[in-house]
Formats: C-alpha cells, structure tokens, sequence
C-alpha cells in the first residue's frame, strides 16, 4: 500500500540536474510507500552506530543531503521539537521523519526498521543470558566509533552552512555550545533551546528567507488529541492497575513506560530509571543489568533497546522452554518504553507543523535551530570527539571519513562497514 505526502507548493526538481537547494525539500512525485520508509530505516537501524547524536546525523545524511527530501530547516525544526519533549530523541527523531513521509503509518514504520536490528540481538543475549565480552571487538568498536565523529562533523557544517549563514545566528551558536560544554545538563539543554528562541525574536525579526520551506503535511488534529490523552491516561493510570496487579505484568510494564515518558534527553539518562524500574525491585540482578548495558554499546540502533535485553533477562535461567516468555516479555518491555515517545510524536507534530510555519515564529524558530547547531557542536566535542580520538591516527581516519561524505565517495553504510573492517585490521596488527 502506498501512503503518498503531496508537495503543496511548486520546486524545481533538484534531482535532474540542478544545484542542491538545502533550503527546500522535494518528495517524489509519486510519494513514498511505507515498504521505502521500512527499508531505508532498517539499513540505518543496521549501520547507525555512536548514539543519538549521531543517530541524528546519519538522519540527515539520508534525508536530507543524499534524498533532499526534507529541508535542513525542516529537519532542524523537528531536532528542536525532540529535545523539549521526553523520550529517545533520535527515536523520536526518525519517528517525524516516518510521519512526514506517510503518517502515523510511516512513524511506525520508520520506528520499526530503526529499531528491529538492535532489539532482536539484545533480545536474543538476554534470553541465553549471554554476557557479551566486548574485550573481543574492542577495535571494531572503536573503528566505528570514529566513522561516528566523521558522520557528526560533516553533519555540522552543512547544517551550520545553511542554519548559520551570519553573524546573529553564528553568535547564537557559539555561545549554545560554550553554555553546554561548561554545563552539560538537561536543564542547560532547555535553557540553551529557549535562549535560542528569544535570541531570534529579538536578533532576527528583520531576517528574511525565501518561502522555500517544506510545505506542512496533513495530519489529523483527532488522532493528535487521542494520542496526548493516551499518554497522559496510561502515565496515570498504569500505576493503579499494577498496584492491584498480582502478577507483576503490569508492574514491568508500568516501570518500562514510567522510564521512556519521563526521561529527557534521551541516550544514556535513561538507565538511572531503569535501574530503579527493574534493578531496585530485585527482578534484574546488577551484574546482569550491566553486561546488557555493555552489550547495547556494541550495537547499532537506539540505546532504548536495552528494554528488550532487559525483558528478556527478567525470565533467564529459569528453565528449559522459557524462551517464549522472554521473547514476549522483551516485545512488551520494548513496546512499553517507546509507546510514550511514538505517542508524543503523533500528538505534538501536528500542531507544530501549523505554528513553525506563522510568519511570526520564524524568528524564534531561526534562533532556535542556530541553537540546536550548537547543541551538536558541543556534543561533537563532549563525549563524542573526547571519547574517540586518542593520538594521530584517529584524527586521519576522522578526516578521512570526513572527506568521503563531503565528496560521497560511498554511501555511509558502506563507511560504517569500511571502519569496522579498518578496526578489526588494526587490532590484528
């Protein structure tokens, strides 16, 4: 079945030819079926290692620099978007990038091609309860992980190139990233976004820019309002039916959804919930708990798949003919603690896709996406560049990374799979 997305506003067709426009966004002409969005999220959810950051990063590469489907400012509206709400940002992320291609639909689907690969490996370590010995791909890891600072870096130019273009906006920028490296906080994270949008009022309310931003999508205002209501109605009330609950069920998935709705920022802040959600009431050991934790780092895909390790492990050594429970036990973990992220995207895009496009918040919205280029510049620096590059040698293989995404010598999953082979050749040597 195909679920199509009308371009409403007339653009050149910047794919025969013409000069790459990242300040518009062109679908095909015949739409995006919910098969494409399903494949092109299952290879990124294959290939996308180095955490949300650079989730976001490999997100941009695809749709916008490589697809152009979306527009940088777009894209960088929807970032801004993800980091005031709770959840996994990059998931949520990916989730507006499936709904802008073909709805609620393509939220999904996007969701589960993201998600799957990771999901079904940590799900399978949690049912043998495996404990994954990354000693043993220590260098792949670390191959990848500077293909990760070489993906992020390209993704900051071009998104400072075409968010940044003078000196107001530069300014927000540079001191978004100083704020943050000083203060890598969720409150910072929330004071710088805010800081952004009251710097665009005031700084550029005579900016002008062309009327070449995507045209906003139609979504049903409705299912907006249900899906915030059944966020808001199983954040209250899940926590009454696991009380009179006997069984523990709802208790499990009570904590799992407590620990992807009230977390914000995403990535590794959510493992202190989570912790608390299985850790605490004795039904994950601390051991168990931080082999899978390690095991999720060796992987690609959202770091909120740990919850289908998790779920796996609650049943672990249990018997013979418990891997049945385990795998259901992981799909409803895994369902529970992204259920609150899906929910908010379907409820929030919506109405942000109405106000981002009144002539009077574009002000805020330029300040707020300059912001957002220097939420990444400082992540770029704090953890990515610190934790990955230790001498020369690094810096060359992330410089050349570099240069083969500005001038798309290969597709990024093909350098991911280039620095796990260069990786696994070093630790030979």
């Amino acid at each position: 079945m195909s679920q199509k997305t009308p371009n409403d506003t007339a653009k050149t067709d910047q794919d025969k030819g013409g000069a790459y426009d990242a300040g518009a966004g062109v679908l095909p002409s015949d739409g995006v079926t919910l098969w494409q969005v399903f494949l092109i999220f299952l290879r990124l959810g294959l290939t996308s290692f180095g955490g949300p950051v650079a989730h976001i990063s490999y997100f941009r590469e695809e749709f916008v620099h490589r697809r152009r489907w979306l527009s940088d400012a777009r894209y960088a509206d929807l970032v801004a978007l993800c980091q005031f709400a709770p959840g996994p940002a990059s998931s949520q992320v990916g989730m507006g990038i499936g709904m802008a291609l073909g709805g609620a639909r393509g939220s999904l689907m996007a969701w589960l091609g993201f998600t799957m690969p990771s999901a079904i490996v940590l799900a399978v370590l949690g049912i043998t309860f495996v404990h994954f010995d990354l000693a043993a791909i220590d260098n792949v890891i670390r191959g990848l992980k500077l293909v990760a600072v070489g993906v992020v870096a390209h993704a900051l130019v071009g998104m400072a190139r075409n968010l940044c273009p003078d000196v107001p906006r530069a300014t927000i920028a540079v001191v978004a990233a100083g704020v943050m490296i000083v203060s890598d906080t969720v409150l910072a994270q929330f004071g710088v976004i805010i800081g952004g949008m009251i710097a665009g009022f005031i700084l550029l309310r005579t900016v002008t820019e062309p009327e070449s931003y995507d045209a906003p999508t139609s979504h049903s205002t409705k299912g907006a309002f249900f899906a915030l209501g059944l966020f808001f109605a199983l954040l209250a009330g899940l926590p009454i039916v696991a009380y009179f609950d006997h069984s523990g069920l709802f208790a499990v998935i009570d904590g799992f959804y407590r620990s992807g709705a009230l977390v914000f920022g995403g990535g590794h802040v959510v493992l202190p919930l989570l912790e608390a959600a299985v850790v605490d009431p004795g039904w994950v050991n601390q051991e168990a708990f931080l082999a899978g934790y390690g095991a999720t780092q060796a992987v690609p895909g959202p770091i909120f798949t740990f919850a289908s390790y998790l779920g796996a492990v609650l049943h672990a050594g249990e018997g013979s003919g418990t891997w049945l429970i385990s795998s259901v036990t992981a799909l409803i973990t895994l369902i529970a603690i992204f259920l609150p992220a899906w929910l908010l995207v379907i409820g929030i895009l919506p109405f942000w896709d109405r106000v981002r496009h009144v002539q009077s918040m574009r002000a805020g919205l330029l300040g707020v996406n300059a912001a957002v280029v220097g939420l990444l510049a400082a992540v770029l620096y704090e953890p990515i560049w610190t934790g990955a590059i230790h001498d020369a040698f690094d810096i060359v293989c992330v410089a050349v990374a570099f240069a083969i995404l500005q001038w798309r010598v290969m597709p990024v999953w093909a350098l991911v799979g280039l620095g796990a082979l260069l990786g696994y050749v070093v630790g030979l040597i």
